[in-house]
C-alpha cells in the first residue's frame, strides 16, 4: 500500500500540521506556524470558496487548505453553531464534483468528523454521493466512502448497501477490504439491529481471514471474534482451528489469537474454582499453542505469548519456565520498551512464583543502573522479592544510590517491596527499617511519606522486635515533619506504645518538643500523648505534670482543655499514691499502676461507645416517655443500646496495611455520618404502648410485598425486654380507594411469643402510608427460639373519587395476604462493637462458652462469611468481615448485646473444603443460656 493510499484521519492531519510547523520554523524565533492564531470568523469567510464551482475546479489545493483550517480550529476546541455547521457542511458536499483525489480525501475526513454534530437528516443527503463512490473504480474512493458511511448509516439504511459491503470485504485490494471490515465492526456496535445484519457476513469474514495481507487478516479475525464472543463454543472452535493450521501471517492477528486463547483458559479455570485443569483438551491445546508462539519471528508475538503463559491461572512453576526464559532474553534488548515490558511481567511473576524468577537475577541486577528509572525501579523491586537474605545489604546500597532520581510513585512501590522483605527476613529488620527511616527524612510528597509511616507501623505490629527501633525512627521524623496529619497519628501511636517499652522516658523529649514548636493540632495530640505516659508510668507523673502545667495558658482552647483534664487527673492520682506491685526489696513498684488507679482509668480506658453513638443514645434516651422526669441517675448502663449504623472496613493502602488516614483514624471522626433518626420514635408517640418501657432495638424494615403491588407492606420489629411490637407500614397505591381501620392478623404457634393486642391505623388515603401495630408478649422464662407467623392485612376499602378524594360508592371489608413473618434469635441481638475484641474476649472468660461445629453448603468462603454474619445479626470487628485469603481458613470476630443488655461475643473460623464450608464457632457471654441461644442461630 502506497503512502498516498493510506486512510486520512484527524490524528494524521495534526501530525502533518506539526511537521509543517517545524518546516516553517527557522532561525528567527518569531516565525510561527501558519495555523496559529486562526480566527473562526476568518475561516468561515474563506469557506465561501466551496460555493464557487470555478474556484473549486481551478484551486483544489486552496479548498484543501480551508478544510484543514476548519478541522484545526474544531480540534482546538472551537465550537460551531448549528447554523454555521450546516452552512459549512452543505458547502463541503458540493466538493464531490471535484475530481481531485486529495480534495476528495479531505471531504471524506470532514464528513466523518462532523457526522455526530450535524443533524441526522442533513448528513443523510450525502449518502447517494458516498454510495456512488463506493462503487467507483478508484480503490481510494471506495475505501474512504465505506468508512464514512459507517458513521452516518443506521440499521434501516444498512440493508440497502449490505451487498456492497459484503463485496468489499472480499475485495482483492487490502485497503478496501480492511475498510469494509472496520466498518462492519462499527455497524456491529452501533445497534442490535445492525448487529443482526453483520452476523450474516460471517462467510465473507472467513474468506477475508485467508487474505495474504496482514492488516486484512487482523481486521477479519477481530470481526469474527466480535460476532462470536458470546458463543464460547464458537470462539473455542475458531481459536483451535487457527492455532493448529498456522494460517495467520499477521503478527497483530497472532497476538489477538493469543489473547483469545488466554481468555478461554482463564474462563475454564474460573469455572473450576480458579484452578486450571491441565488435563482438559482446551488447556493442553492452548498451552501448546502459546509455547509454540514463543518461537515466532516477531518480537511482539513472542512477548505476548510469554506474558500469557506467565499469567495463566494455577500454572505450575515448571510450566512457567519457557515464558520466563524468553523474558530473560528480552532483558538484554537494546530497545527500552522491550526491556520494560519483560521486566514488568517478571515483576508480576515474582509476586506469585519468586523461585521461577531467581535464575534471572543476574540479568535483572544489570538493569538496576538502567537509564530508564521505570525499568530500574521494577528491577530492584523484583530483586527484593526474589533475592536471598545475604543479598539484602548490597541491594539496599544500590537502591539508596538512585532513590533521589525517581518519582514518588516509584518510591512507593519500593517501600512496599521493602516492607514485604522485612516480613520475609525478620533478621534484617534493623537494616531495612533504617533504610525506610532514611528515605522518610528525604524530600517527598504526602502520599510517599504516608506509605513509609504505614509500613513502619505495620511492621511494628507484625514483628514485636521492631517496636522500639520503629518508635525512635518515627520520633525523629516528627522533629522535621511538614505534615500535620502524620505528626498527630505518630504522636497517638507513641502515646499508646511508648509507655510499655523498657525506657519510656526517652520519648518524652520528642513529645514535648511538639508542644513547644508545632501548630495547635499537633500540640493537642502531644498533650494527650504526655497524659498517657503519666497514666501508664507512675514514676514519670511528677515530671509530666510539670510539663503539662506549662500548656494551661495555651492560646488554643483544645490544648488548654486537654491540659486541664490531664493535670487534674494526674494530681489526684499522685495524691492517692497507691501501687499494686512490689519490687525486689519489697517497696512499691512505681511503674505498675493499680487496677483502681484513677489516672489509668480516666485517661486510658476508652468510652463504652463512640461519640456519635453517645449522641444517638442520649437522643433516644430523652425521647422515651418519662425519661427526663426519671429519678434514676444517668450513666452509661442506663443509656439505651445503639447499634452500629455501618460497618466500615479498614482502608488498605498501597502497602497492604491499614490506612492511617482511613475511617478508623481519629482524624476521620469528624467526617462520620450524621446520627440516624430514632426508629422507635413511632412507638414512643403512642400512649397505649408507654407501659412497655424502652425499646431495646429496632430491626431494619422487612419487605412483605413486592414494590409494584396495590398495597405495599413493610414490617419493623421493635424488641423490648419482655415484649415485641410489630410495626406494619402500609402504603396505599390504589387511587380509587381509601383504607380505613387497617390491622394485621397474625397466626402461628410459638412457645415464647403470644399476640396480646393491636393498634389499628384509622385511615390511609391514596399515595400515603400509615402504620398499624401488633403487640406480642414474650415468655422470659423460656429461651428465645425462632418463631414464624402468617400475616393477613385486614381493612375497610372505601371508594373515593380519584380527583377530589371524596367518598363515592360503597365500602366493604377486605383481606389481603402478605408474606409470612419470621422473628429470629438474631432480632434480639443488637449490632454493637464492644471495643478491643481480644481484651473483651479474654475478660469475658470461658465459664459460659459454647463450642459448635457446622458443615455449610456454600460455594466460597466469602459467601459463607457474609451469611454467618447475617445468621448471628452481630457486628463484625477488626475488619474480619472481609476475607483476605480465600484459600486459608478465615477467622471472623463478632460482637453484640443480647436483649437484657447482656454482651455476647463470637469467634467463628470459616474454612473451605471440597464439599462446602466447615464452620467452627465459639460463643462467650456472661450467661450460659445466652451463649447457647446465640450458638443455635446457625441451626
Amino acid at each position: 500500500m502506497s503512502q498516498s493510499e493510506e486512510p486520512l484521519t484527524t490524528a494524521g492531519l495534526m501530525r502533518e500540521i506539526t511537521v509543517l510547523k517545524e518546516k516553517f520554523k527557522g532561525e528567527d524565533e518569531e516565525t510561527y506556524s501558519p495555523y496559529a492564531d486562526l480566527e473562526k470568523a476568518t475561516v468561515l469567510q474563506e469557506c465561501r470558496i466551496f460555493h464557487d464551482s470555478k474556484a473549486v475546479r481551478e484551486s483544489p489545493r486552496k479548498c484543501c487548505t480551508t478544510i484543514t483550517k476548519l478541522l484545526y480550529i474544531v480540534a482546538q476546541g472551537e465550537s460551531l453553531t448549528s447554523a454555521e455547521l450546516i452552512d459549512v457542511f452543505f458547502g463541503v458536499t458540493k466538493l464531490f464534483q471535484s475530481k481531485d483525489a486529495s480534495l476528495r480525501r479531505m471531504v471524506y475526513l470532514f464528513i466523518k468528523e462532523v457526522a455526530e454534530s450535524c443533524d441526522r437528516g442533513d448528513v443523510i443527503i450525502v449518502t447517494q454521493s458516498l454510495t456512488k463512490d463506493m462503487n467507483s473504480d478508484t480503490d481510494l474512493y471506495r475505501s474512504n466512502a465505506i468508512r464514512v458511511l459507517a458513521r452516518i448509516v443506521d440499521a434501516g439504511m444498512l440493508g440497502a448497501i449490505e451487498r456492497y459491503i459484503k463485496q468489499a470485504i472480499v475485495d482483492r485490494h487490502p485497503l478496501v477490504s480492511s475498510s469494509a471490515l472496520i466498518s462492519a465492526s462499527h455497524f456491529f456496535e452501533s445497534s442490535p439491529e445492525s448487529a443482526n445484519i453483520v452476523r450474516r457476513w460471517l462467510n465473507e469474514a472467513q474468506t477475508a481471514l485467508q487474505s495474504p495481507h496482514e492488516m486484512v487478516q487482523y481486521h477479519a479475525l477481530s470481526l469474527l471474534y466480535q460476532i462470536k464472543k458470546h458463543d464460547r463454543l464458537g470462539v473455542s472452535k475458531l481459536v483451535t482451528q487457527l492455532s493448529k493450521n498456522g494460517s495467520l501471517k499477521s503478527p497483530l492477528a497472532t497476538i489477538s489469537l493469543i489473547r483469545y486463547t488466554s481468555k478461554l483458559m482463564h474462563d475454564e479455570a474460573r469455572e473450576n474454582s480458579g484452578v486450571s485443569d491441565g488435563s482438559s483438551e482446551l488447556a493442553r491445546a492452548g498451552y501448546s499453542f502459546l509455547e509454540g508462539s514463543l518461537r515466532h519471528r516477531n518480537e511482539m508475538v513472542i512477548y505476548e505469548a510469554a506474558r500469557a503463559i506467565c499469567n495463566l491461572p494455577g500454572v505450575e512453576p515448571q510450566d512457567l519456565a519457557p515464558g520466563v526464559t524468553v523474558l530473560q532474553l528480552f532483558l538484554s534488548s537494546p530497545r527500552p520498551t522491550v526491556r520494560y515490558a519483560a521486566m514488568k511481567t517478571l515483576s508480576e511473576v515474582a509476586m506469585i512464583a519468586p523461585m521461577a524468577v531467581v535464575k534471572c537475577n543476574e540479568d535483572i541486577e544489570v538493569l538496576i543502573s538502567d537509564t530508564n528509572r521505570s525499568i530500574a525501579t521494577l528491577a530492584i523491586t523484583t530483586l527484593l522479592k526474589t533475592g536471598s537474605e545475604s543479598s539484602v545489604d548490597r541491594l539496599m546500597k544500590q537502591i539508596s544510590s538512585f532513590m533521589n532520581d525517581i518519582q514518588d510513585e516509584f518510591k512507593i512501590i519500593i517501600v512496599k517491596a521493602v516492607k514485604d522483605l522485612v516480613m520475609k527476613y525478620p533478621g534484617k529488620q534493623r537494616i531495612l527499617i533504617g533504610f525506610l527511616s532514611n528515605i522518610l527524612r528525604e524530600e517527598g510528597g504526602f502520599e510517599f511519606k504516608k506509605s513509609i509511616v504505614n509500613a513502619i507501623m505495620f511492621l511494628m505490629d507484625a514483628i514485636p522486635e521492631t517496636k522500639e527501633n520503629g518508635l525512635i525512627q518515627l520520633c525523629e521524623f516528627i522533629e522535621d515533619s511538614d505534615f500535620t496529619a502524620l505528626s498527630t497519628i505518630i504522636l497517638h501511636m507513641i502515646g499508646n506504645l511508648g509507655p510499655d517499652t523498657p525506657n519510656p522516658a526517652r520519648y518524652i523529649r520528642f513529645i514535648y518538643n511538639r508542644v513547644i514548636l508545632e501548630n495547635s493540632q499537633v500540640r493537642a495530640a502531644a498533650v494527650t500523648a504526655l497524659a498517657k505516659f503519666g497514666a501508664k508510668v507512675p514514676s514519670l507523673r511528677e515530671s509530666i505534670l510539670t510539663l503539662l502545667q506549662r500548656s494551661l495558658a495555651d492560646e488554643d482552647d483544645e490544648v488548654r482543655d486537654r491540659s486541664n483534664i490531664a493535670v487534674d487527673v494526674l494530681k489526684r492520682a499522685i495524691a492517692e499514691n497507691d501501687y499494686s506491685a512490689l519490687d525486689e526489696n519489697g517497696d512499691p513498684a512505681p511503674d505498675v499502676p493499680t487496677s483502681s488507679d484513677s489516672a489509668a482509668f480516666l485517661l486510658l480506658e476508652p468510652l463504652p461507645m463512640s461519640f456519635s453513638q453517645l449522641e444517638r443514645s442520649l437522643k433516644q434516651y430523652s425521647s422515651a416517655p418519662g425519661a427526663l422526669e426519671s429519678a434514676e441517675p444517668l450513666s452509661f448502663n442506663t443509656l439505651p443500646v445503639v447499634e452500629e449504623v455501618v460497618e466500615v472496613a479498614p482502608v488498605q493502602d498501597s502497602n497492604g496495611s491499614s490506612n492511617i488516614m482511613g475511617a478508623s483514624s481519629p482524624l476521620a471522626s469528624s467526617a462520620a455520618a450524621p446520627p440516624a433518626a430514632d426508629p422507635a420514635a413511632d412507638i414512643y408517640a403512642i400512649p397505649e404502648l408507654a407501659h412497655l418501657g424502652r425499646v431495646f432495638r429496632s430491626s431494619p424494615p422487612v419487605e412483605q410485598t413486592e414494590s409494584e403491588t396495590e398495597y405495599v407492606v413493610k414490617c419493623i420489629k421493635h424488641i423490648f425486654n419482655e415484649h415485641v411490637v410489630l410495626q406494619f407500614k402500609v402504603q396505599n397505591t390504589v387511587d380509587s380507594q381509601r383504607l380505613d381501620n387497617v390491622t394485621m392478623a397474625l397466626e402461628g404457634e410459638s412457645e415464647i411469643l403470644t399476640v396480646s393486642g393491636e393498634i389499628a391505623c384509622e385511615s390511609i388515603p391514596y399515595g400515603e402510608a400509615g402504620s398499624c401495630f401488633t403487640v406480642l408478649d414474650r415468655d422470659v422464662s423460656v429461651g428465645i427460639a425462632p418463631s414464624a407467623f402468617t400475616c393477613e392485612l385486614h381493612f375497610t376499602a372505601v371508594g373515593v373519587d380519584p380527583m377530589s378524594g371524596e367518598e363515592e360508592g360503597d365500602s366493604y371489608e377486605e383481606e389481603y395476604a402478605v408474606e409470612d413473618l419470621e422473628i429470629a434469635t438474631s432480632d434480639f441481638i443488637a449490632k454493637v462493637n464492644l471495643g478491643n475484641f481480644r481484651n473483651s474476649w479474654e475478660q469475658m472468660g470461658n465459664e459460659c462458652e459454647v463450642l459448635e461445629k457446622f458443615a455449610l453448603s456454600f460455594k466460597s468462603t466469602e459467601e459463607a462469611v457474609e451469611n454467618v454474619i447475617n445468621y448471628f445479626g452481630m457486628s463484625a470487628c477488626d475488619g474480619t468481615a472481609t476475607v483476605k485469603n480465600p484459600s486459608k481458613p478465615h477467622m471472623l470476630h463478632l460482637s453484640g448485646v443480647f436483649v437484657g443488655s447482656k454482651p455476647v461475643m463470637v469467634r467463628a473460623q470459616v474454612g473451605k473444603t471440597a464439599d462446602g464450608v466447615v464452620l467452627k464457632v465459639a460463643v462467650r457471654s456472661e450467661d450460659a443460656d445466652v451463649s447457647r441461644q446465640v450458638a443455635d442461630c446457625i441451626r
